[in-house]
């Protein structure tokens, strides 16, 4: 599998096996997204994912995949630098606002800064069209994100701040989103990478969220909590995994943009399953999301 991947790097075909790869881990995204802002309290559901796909790869990490080469364990150390704010802030943002309104200004802030970092990092230069492409979409993305906060009923109060954490997390998304690029092209095969950062990513969260569950007095059933931790970790696996192999094989500034069709799927999961409404401004507001997708895919 490793060789196979490889030999797509900078082909048409690696380019069409990326853009899959890309609108895939949207999908799963905005499913991850959802299950951590469920009816479990969100530092909990975090925990409980992190546990479970840290678990699940240290065995491919120690025991299947080649073992990192020597620079890595720098690259990994920074790895936990960046996830670990990144996950406080995205949890303290959904304890804040509600996940419609949060989610999209974390995911349409998050492709602007990471086309910028492509560029400074790996020279990867967008076109003119590209560029309105991903005009388009922020303008979809921010605007669904400003029609939610008119018209929403709850979290009134603390909707400002948890707009403010909104963007903060956004800055931490691109900055994984190229750290992370940087990091599976380093290695020489790309599962050594994902194996090592799942198992690695997993420490921090569960060792604060069992903190944390201990510190309450209404404490949560702990079965459903594990399921949800065993099904998110699933997801993460697909979902970050997707990505990262995306930005190793094709331009790390159009997956960044593709990945942020998410935030449609994000809209509809909440309005099917967290029961928050979807009228037809935010249906036309997604389609502006897809629209500019699909004017970076075809502009490049």
């Amino acid at each position: 599998m490793s060789e196979w991947l490889i030999s797509l790097e900078g082909t048409a075909e690696g380019h069409r096996v990326a853009l899959i790869l890309a609108i895939s881990a949207a999908f799963l995204h905005a499913v991850f997204g959802a299950l951590q802002k469920g009816r479990h309290d969100p530092w909990l559901s975090r925990g409980a994912i992190d546990a479970s796909y840290g678990l699940m790869a240290a065995p491919f990490a120690l025991f299947v995949v080649p073992w990192p080469e020597p620079h890595m364990w720098l690259i990994f150390a920074g790895v936990l630098l960046i996830h670990t704010p990144y996950k406080f802030l995205q949890a303290w943002a959904y304890t804040k606002g509600a996940y419609t309104v949060v989610y999209p200004v974390v995911r349409g802030t998050g492709p602007l800064f990471a086309v910028i970092g492509a560029y400074l990092i790996f020279d990867e230069v967008f076109t003119l069209t590209q560029w309105a492409g991903v005009a388009v979409l922020l303008m979809g993305i921010f605007g669904l994100a400003a029609y939610n906060l008119w018209k929403i009923e709850v979290d009134r109060d603390t909707l400002v701040p948890a707009l403010g954490l909104a963007v903060f997390t956004g800055f931490f998304v691109a900055l994984y989103t190229t750290y992370d690029a940087f990091g599976i092209r380093a290695t020489a095969d790309p599962f050594t990478f994902l194996a090592w950062f799942f198992m690695i990513d997993g420490i921090v969260m569960p060792v604060f969220a069992t903190w944390h569950y201990l510190r309450l007095v209404d404490k949560p059933v702990l079965p459903p909590l594990a399921l949800r931790g065993v099904i998110g970790g699933i997801i993460a696996f697909a979902s970050f995994g997707s990505i990262m192999l995306a930005t190793r094989l094709d331009k790390v500034g159009e997956a960044a943009v593709l990945r942020e069709t998410s935030t449609v799927f994000a809209a509809f999961i909440g309005w099917l399953v967290l029961k928050e409404t979807v009228g037809p401004r935010r249906i036309a507001l997604m389609a502006l999301i897809a629209l500019g997708a699909v004017i970076v895919e075809v502009g490049g």
